[in-house]
């Protein structure tokens, strides 16, 4: 297959020229996994805390033992209506906010009067 002159090298430059796009692309991607981790985990985090709270433990304790160590520093827990676990999304390039999601879990009382 012959080339007409000048075409030579042509994907090479493409693929050059479009490398930074896939880059950023990727990048995007993986922050939007990090957010997921992070509300995945306040949610986990949510229920712990509930659950102890229905036990008679401390949930706010509870709570943030169960969060992993790389969310727990900015973590904070709300026990009013229900328990919230707020956290902070950890952030792939330094210099762009972090993003704050907060996960809730209340406590349901099955039973009791009416019938």
């Amino acid at each position: 297959m012959a080339h007409q002159r000048g075409e030579r090298g042509q994907a090479s430059v493409e693929l050059i020229a479009a490398l930074p796009a896939l880059a950023l692309v990727t990048l995007l991607a993986a922050q939007l996994v990090l957010a997921g981790y992070a509300l995945w985990s306040a949610g986990v985090a949510a229920r712990a805390g509930a659950r102890a709270a229905y036990v008679g433990g401390h949930a706010g304790r509870a709570a943030l033992a169960s969060l992993p160590s790389a969310l727990r520093d900015d973590a904070s827990v709300d026990a009013g209506d229900g328990l919230a676990v707020r956290v902070r999304t950890p952030s792939l390039v330094p210099g762009l906010p972090r993003v704050a999601v907060t996960a809730r879990a209340g406590l349901r009382v099955e039973g009791g009067g009416g019938g």
